[in-house]
């Protein structure tokens, strides 16, 4: 190799044109393709970008663009398994933007057909693991510094979204088309760094409303409660509804609490913890001393964590670097997504693992019921994807 891996992007949308951005930026990475069935999606690439690389209309004429290695997906959900697949059979490694799926059995496919190519590399597009703040948190959880955890609540209120912004596509915020709301679309990010973080509940038990704020089909409120096996709770709440929005991480540990926001850490510490504390306290109101920290993080490794999963997929290619965001853990967050959202529709609590057929019949019922009808829509054929983002 001659230190830069060939990339291809298929779906030149919005991300898709961030991604054809950062490939010729990057000093591992080379930009040889892009392919989107919409000709005019090429039309967002820099005319200079463009005369250099190979624009496809077919993917299977993609695929086999010369010097191609690997492709990133950055279309519309539901065609992330079929593309990527594809991508794997024609020995591509493969970056799948979020979510890798629109439910858990789609995700079990893609994954197992990785499985069958262990010389590729597969990764997802999981920026938010790169962000100082979320590596400073996930180093004192995996440490033991907080003890043991009792309870999280996660409000993630700041993801505002127009009317405007869901007219902009027929696809958005469509059963059909999307999928679902805020949970598929917009939080992909936080369900997954919640289980990065926590792990996976053994129940969930959630309420959502239905175009609450918006003219849409899909949910735009969540409102979610998390049972762990070993007795932590968890609150997960988000909408694409408020404004200014919130997004505040509280963590309840043995050691103190702690508190991510506005991408800083905040440490309130007990010098006992609160276990001990409550055994062996001789009196009935008093609370452990406590130290109140300012928590250091760690330097960013680059501007652009998008930019940074890229690289290091390329690294792994390269030189066999430990991957940020495997492929396959990618299937956790759009499950614990799957659950807050059956519980929602079904008012029910929902056990995990979650029942992937059942999902998988929910979802296609409310496909077949749903008003708004979709040019993009998945089928059988890899090559009938739609513009993205």
């Amino acid at each position: 190799m001659n230190g830069k891996v060939g990339f291809g992007v298929i779906g030149v949308g919005v991300m898709g044109s961030n991604h054809v951005e950062s490939l010729g930026v990057l000093p591992n990475t080379e930009l040889v393709a892009v392919c989107d069935r919409d000709p005019a999606a090429f039309d967002r690439i820099d005319g200079k970008v463009r005369s250099g690389i190979r624009c496809c209309t077919d993917p299977e004429e993609f695929f086999r663009t010369p010097g191609l290695e690997a492709v990133l997906v950055a279309v519309p959900h539901y065609f992330h398994p079929d593309l990527a697949i594809a991508a794997m059979e024609h020995g591509k490694h493969i970056i799948v933007e979020k979510p890798i799926a629109v439910h858990k059995a789609e995700a079990r496919r893609l994954i197992d057909a990785a499985a069958k190519h262990p010389e590729l590399v597969k990764s997802a597009m999981f920026n938010q693991r790169t962000l100082p703040a979320h590596r400073k948190l996930k180093h004192l959880i995996d440490s033991g510094e907080l003890g043991r955890i009792f309870r999280v609540n996660w409000i993630i209120t700041d993801w505002f979204r127009s009317q405007m912004y869901y007219d902009s596509g027929d696809w958005r915020a469509t059963w059909g088309g999307e999928g679902g709301g805020v949970l598929l679309n917009q939080c992909p990010h936080q369900l997954d760094l919640f289980q990065w973080f926590f792990g996976m509940p053994q129940l969930v038990s959630a309420r959502v409303r239905i175009g609450k704020y918006h003219d849409i089909e899909v949910e735009d409120e969540v409102n979610a409660y998390l049972e762990y096996a070993d007795g932590k709770t968890g609150n997960f709440i988000t909408s694409t509804g408020e404004a200014p929005g919130t997004n505040r991480l509280e963590v309840m540990a043995d050691r103190g609490r702690v508190i991510l926001e506005n991408g800083r850490i905040s440490f309130l510490r007990n010098e006992i913890g609160t276990t001990e504390f409550t055994r062996t306290s001789l009196g009935s109101y008093q609370k452990p001393p406590m130290w109140e920290c300012e928590i250091g993080l760690p330097p960013a490794l680059r501007s652009s964590g998008h930019q940074l999963v890229i690289e290091n997929v390329a690294n792994a290619i390269l030189k066999g670097e430990k991957l940020i965001a495997p492929l396959e853990e990618g299937i956790n967050g759009l499950e614990l997504g799957n659950a807050m959202l059956m519980s929602g529709l079904l008012k029910k609590d929902i056990t995990l693992p979650l029942d992937a057929a059942a999902y998988a019949e929910m979802l296609a019922g409310l496909v077949k019921n749903s008003t708004r009808k979709v040019k993009t829509v998945r089928t059988a054929d890899a090559s009938g994807f739609g513009n993205s983002f």
